[in-house]
This record gives structure tokens, C-alpha cells and sequence, in this order.
């Protein structure tokens, strides 16, 4: 059987939308392109050509690739989810127990991962550590630079 692909709503959203704006608006920008650098002949020399061909090429890779995220998409039903322990859906707020620093971050699944905007996957060191505690518990992680040490401070939707 196929790998689930865990999505927030939003995170499924943004991926159709995306599907949508390529096969509806880039694949005919490509294709017109393409027959652009066809009408000027010679294709062996036609360096045109051959980045439109390598454009398309790449525009239908992601396209695959979001369809079968879209195929393979798990969504995250947020109402069901409750509070009491970490999932993936769920913001988190930690305290760095060696720093004293508060951070919040929402686990999300690995597609939707964006460390700037504060959203870690659930497969990384952090977000899979993390997965199942609840508010209170202080968890070790091991990571690349060293030690972790994460006291949860809240868990919300």
C-alpha cells in the first residue's frame, strides 16, 4: 500500500491550488513557448528550444508529483483532534531548558514543513520526539548540533 501523506486543510488547499494554476495557466505558457522556438527553425542550434523542452520537462515532473501527493494526501481533521497530547495539526509552545527561550511551532506532516514560518514535520528529530507528550513533560532530543531539552509549556489548535 501506498505512504499516507499526513495535510492540514490548508496544506492540501495550497497544494490543489497549485495543481490547478499548472496544468490550467503554466502548460499552455510552456507549450506556446514551445511552438515559439519551433517556428525558428533549426532545432539541433536552437537554444530557445531547448530550454522551453527542459521547462516542460520540470512543469510536468511537479505536476506528477502533486497529484500523487494529492492521491496519497491524508487530511488532519482538526475538529477530532484534541489537546491533550502533541500530534501532527497541533501547535506546540516548548521552553529551551537551557536557554529559558519560549518558542511555539505547529507540527505539521512533511510536505507542509517550513521551519521559518514555524511549522516543523513530524519526521524531523524535533517533531517526532515531541509526538505523543503532553504538557508538562521534559523531552531530550538528539540532534546534529547536541542535546535538546524542551520542556512543553501548552499544546492548542
Amino acid at each position: 500500500m501506498s505512504e499516507e501523506i499526513l495535510l492540514t486543510q490548508e496544506g492540501y488547499d495550497k497544494i490543489v491550488a497549485e495543481h490547478e494554476e499548472l496544468v490550467s495557466v503554466k502548460r499552455k505558457e510552456v507549450s506556446e513557448r514551445l511552438k515559439e522556438a519551433i517556428s525558428y527553425g533549426d532545432l539541433s542550434e536552437n537554444s530557445e528550444y531547448d530550454s522551453a523542452k527542459n521547462e516542460q520537462a520540470e512543469l510536468e515532473e511537479r505536476i506528477l508529483k502533486l497529484e500523487n501527493m494529492i492521491r496519497k494526501a491524508k487530511i488532519i481533521n482538526e475538529e477530532e483532534m484534541t489537546i491533550d497530547r502533541v500530534s501532527v495539526g497541533l501547535k506546540v509552545k516548548v521552553k529551551d531548558m537551557k536557554s529559558g527561550d519560549e518558542m511555539e511551532f505547529s507540527i505539521v506532516g512533511s510536505t507542509e514543513a517550513d521551519p521559518f514560518a514555524a511549522k516543523i514535520s513530524n519526521e524531523s528529530e524535533v517533531g517526532k520526539n515531541l509526538l505523543g507528550k503532553q504538557k508538562g513533560e521534559v523531552v531530550d532530543i538528539v540532534v546534529p548540533d547536541g542535546l535538546l531539552s524542551y520542556k512543553i509549556i501548552d499544546i492548542t489548535k
